[in-house]
């Protein structure tokens, strides 16, 4: 238990240039730390909310001045002085909040507390971080998981015209963290020669992968392909991988998916979907297909699992948003066989560490994952490895507050294997 001496949260910027928050916890014995919360472009409906000032004079009403004055002023005065474990905390938020999804105080302004008071906890224990999220996590079976480098971005992501969002490389063939980035480095960097070569512009989108006006989304896998290749590696040791993000496309009116396939502008049902998605997984070494239906496509997904889920991983997102309840009810129906975890979706420490829980009771592979907004805080990292989770996706090993999140899992791969 912890007492909070002091909260304080301020107005920072994400790596979009828009406006996201850092809270600031101070413990008794004079311990202070602070996380920085943030942002996803592409978001589900079921998510917690994102506390904004929507006054269209102040960063085009995207200010989070509410949402910090929630925390230095109810948020604090409710905490100060009191003593908490990580559960309770997250509890009184949740109690003090009173919505089902955090609307009133803001799930920014919640998770911001939540994370802040979890990494002072941390420091107040002289542990690790990761070691403290394992103690929530009842894990202490660490290990580093592989990362999921989107190199190609499309959808909401960058203004390439690709309908796909993310297009990513999964070094699987190696057995150390340290290598895996070493050969995904050296993969990316052949295919910006690859796309100088053919033309192409090489400026990067919002998760510092490539943007290229393709003309088709088949053709960002077959160059994916080719830079794995002049890298000098093979498709057995570099998978590949896709965020479709196809809520961005779908019609709800006409009950259909409007995308390019097979180079033609399509009208698809679901089950044409799941079909091209076979047809390009057979024809490529892709081994996960996120959010390859719309968020409340169920039938979609259970259809997608049932065809393909024996050949790669089928993953959830927008349809689980890191609640437990709906990943509950996604493994029953059979729908997924692995789900993406975002602390900012759920908007507390605590439910993250419930949703991995139900996550891995039901076999799911868990994939740690960044948002599109983001800031050089690095806890998801430690969150990986806290849970062990399979996979973290942290975008291309370009930009910064993307680079933050693997050198972090790097440094802690040397903790793990040479510990002093």
């Amino acid at each position: 238990m912890q007492t909070i001496k002091n909260l304080r949260a301020m107005e920072i910027l994400d790596s979009r240039g828009n406006p996201t928050m850092k809270v600031f916890c101070e413990l008794k014995d004079g311990t202070t730390a602070s996380a920085s919360v943030p942002s996803g472009a592409s978001t589900g409906l079921h998510e917690a909310l994102e506390l904004r000032d929507g006054n269209p004079k102040r960063y085009n009403g995207l200010g989070v001045s509410k949402a910090v004055k929630n925390v230095n002023e109810e948020i604090m005065k409710e905490l100060v002085g009191k003593e908490f474990d990580q559960k309770s905390l997250d509890q009184t938020l949740i109690k003090l909040d009173g919505t089902e999804n955090k609307s009133r105080l803001g799930g920014n302004a919640i998770l911001g507390v939540s994370l802040a008071f979890a990494r002072a906890t941390a420091l107040s224990k002289k542990i690790e971080l990761y070691e403290y999220l394992g103690e929530l996590a009842e894990n202490n079976d660490f290990k580093i998981p592989t990362p999921m480098l989107n190199v190609i971005n499309g959808g909401m992501h960058a203004d390439s015209g690709l309908d796909i969002q993310e297009f990513m490389l999964i070094p699987v063939g190696f057995d150390s963290f340290r290598k895996k980035i070493e050969v995904g480095a050296e993969t990316i960097h052949a295919l910006k020669t690859l796309l100088k070569e053919k033309g192409y512009a090489v400026s990067v989108g919002d998760e510092g992968g490539f943007a290229p006006k393709l003309s088709t989304n088949e053709e960002a896998l077959d160059l994916m392909e080719a830079s794995i290749k002049k890298a000098g590696y093979s498709p057995k040791e570099i998978k590949l991988g896709m965020d479709v993000a196809a809520s961005s496309f779908y019609e709800n009116k006409k009950e259909s998916y409007i995308l390019k396939m097979n180079g033609k502008e399509t009208e698809a049902t679901a089950t044409e979907l799941v079909n091209w998605y076979e047809k390009i997984s057979t024809e490529h070494p892709i081994i996960s297909i996120e959010d390859g239906l719309a968020e409340d496509d169920w039938a979609g997904f259970i259809e997608m699992e049932k065809q393909l889920g024996e050949k790669i991983k089928i993953i959830g997102d927008d349809l689980t948003v890191t609640n437990s309840i709906r990943i509950q009810m996604a493994s029953e129906k059979k729908a997924i066989n692995g789900v993406i975890i975002k602390p900012n979706q759920i908007g507390t420490l605590t439910e993250t560490i419930e949703a991995v829980k139900i996550a891995k009771e039901s076999n799911l592979a868990i994939v740690v994952s960044h948002r599109s907004g983001d800031t050089e805080d690095t806890f998801i990292s430690d969150l990986a490895v806290g849970v062990s989770a399979d996979y973290i996706k942290s975008g291309s090993l370009i930009r910064s507050e993307r680079t933050s999140k693997y050198n972090r899992l790097l440094e802690i791969e040397e903790k793990i294997l040479f510990p002093r």
